[in-house]
């Protein structure tokens, strides 16, 4: 399990303690009649800790496969995790039926990846952002609830008149509007984020992201945002976590990780964003593959593609250690100091997304 959870200046609106989900994954049948052995399976959630502090923005990061989406629907309640606990504002959720308790998921709502599939085609707009008004009896009447449903599309940057009409009128864009219209219908107080601009251009991406920062700041909200877009993680984030292979392998303010990346996976990543500065920084080329997650590597995940990697990496699992500045790194190199030296990102470049707006 990982060490301590993140610390913020607030007060924490979730807590996740030990999370885990395993997935079991059954062999053919032929392979199993021929090779017999154990029921493999796969570990997509091992031990998570972390905590949001209430109004800040948390961000996971992390190759496609480390387990964001998972960890995004467990605390959601989609899935049941195997083991660990998801506390929202002290009440424990991780066990709870689905959509219960009711009081509680109200104030917990998402926004989805893909604002093509999310909407359902068959409903006007106006039904589909008054659904969950109706499933918490929100609204006294049929009259308020199209009052609130005006107020809402108005709210994200639509016209009220746009409630009449089906989701295929829109632009994608103004799909995830709508999602994000939905979303805040209960007056929630905390959004998980998946991925939510990952579907659209730059500029739209540019138009969502200011909306939800601005929804932020009148709103008061706090969001989980899961994304592999580095850009996209530093323009929303006050804390970023990074993942890899279902661990947590650094937590650290947004700030801090650009401009002082510990881990050498979140280097790695950084090696990724295009440098608008024109540094000329070397840079180290990605070596090597994920590992299979049915079968990963003993000790610290990432010690095959690492170049600091030693025996003790190779054979026991780093856990989180908080070092200097809230940071926190699992990893037995920058806990030895054999790290190498500090590299800083681009941070103060021109920020693409700010750039399109």
């Amino acid at each position: 399990m990982n060490a301590a959870p993140i610390a913020g200046t607030g007060q924490p609106l979730l807590q996740v303690k030990g999370l885990k989900k395993h997935f079991a994954m059954a062999k053919p049948f032929l392979n199993r009649l021929l090779e017999g052995g154990e029921q493999q399976t796969v570990k997509a959630v091992d031990g998570l800790d972390l905590e949001i502090p209430r109004g800040q923005t948390l961000s996971l990061v992390g190759e496609s496969g480390c387990g964001k989406s998972t960890v995004a629907r467990l605390i959601m309640g989609l899935s049941n995790p195997s083991g660990g606990s998801i506390l929202f504002d002290g009440a424990d959720i991780s066990r709870a039926p689905a959509g219960q308790p009711a009081d509680i998921r109200r104030r917990m709502q998402m926004i989805f990846q893909d604002p093509y599939a999310s909407l359902n085609p068959r409903w006007r707009v106006a039904d589909i952002i008054a659904e969950p008004l109706r499933t918490y009896g929100m609204c006294a009447s049929r009259q308020d609830e199209r009052r609130e449903v005006d107020r809402l599309l108005e709210f994200v940057g639509l016209n009220a008149r746009d409630g009449d009409k089906f989701p295929h009128e829109f632009s994608g864009g103004q799909r995830q509007r709508i999602s994000i219209a939905r979303a805040i219908s209960t007056k929630p107080e905390f959004l998980v984020c998946d991925e939510p601009t990952s579907a659209l251009d730059v500029s739209v991406q540019a138009q969502i992201l200011n909306l939800m920062r601005e929804m932020q700041r009148e709103l008061g909200l706090t969001y989980l945002f899961i994304s592999h877009d580095l850009a996209v993680v530093n323009f929303m984030s006050d804390w970023i976590g990074v993942m890899y292979l279902g661990r947590l392998v650094e937590v650290s303010p947004a700030a801090e990780l650009f401009a002082n990346p510990q881990h050498p996976y979140t280097r790695l990543l950084l090696d990724t964003i295009p440098d608008l500065g024109m540094s000329k920084r070397d840079r180290q080329p990605a070596a090597g593959e994920v590992p299979n997650p049915i079968n990963p590597p003993p000790g610290c995940h990432f010690h095959p593609r690492c170049a600091l990697a030693n025996e003790r990496c190779r054979s026991e699992a780093p856990v989180l250690r908080m070092y200097d500045g809230g940071v926190r790194a699992s990893c037995h190199a920058v806990e030895e100091g054999r790290a190498i030296e500090p590299i800083v990102a681009q941070a103060s470049a021109v920020h693409p997304l700010r750039a399109a707006v």
